[in-house]
């Protein structure tokens, strides 16, 4: 009981330093910002909220500025079953990529994260 109070402890500390020190938004023209919105449509974000790998994600869509749907995998039973059932295992974080009508599941927040910056970098 210790040990899960010090992690959820540690879990809200990181979501506390990562809102404190969040990076600036990725500024584009307001045409540009419609394509990107359109693009990240197909695309969405099982996390969890305390889980620091997660936080380097979110930090990551935040900094490039792109609206991605994040669904909570331990507290919505929803999300949890559709990423055991069509992603293969209950992992986080995982962007979940729809694309011709084929899903895609990228798990590891540095290749979640790479792929991001390929995609959507200015």
């Amino acid at each position: 009981m210790l040990i899960k109070a010090l992690r959820i402890g540690l879990g809200q500390l990181v979501v506390f330093a990562d809102w404190v020190s969040r990076p600036r938004k990725l500024k584009r023209s307001p045409e540009a910002q419609a394509e990107v919105e359109r693009a990240t449509a197909n695309l969405a974000l099982y996390q969890f909220h305390a889980c620091p790998f997660c936080v380097k994600v979110r930090r990551t869509l935040h900094r490039l500025n792109l609206p991605v749907q994040l669904r909570d995998a331990k507290h919505d039973g929803e999300h949890r079953q559709a990423l055991e059932q069509q992603g293969g295992r209950i992992k986080v974080p995982c962007l979940r990529i729809e694309e011709n009508g084929q899903s895609t599941w990228l798990y590891e927040s540095k290749a979640i994260i790479a792929y991001l910056d390929q995609r959507f970098a200015a």
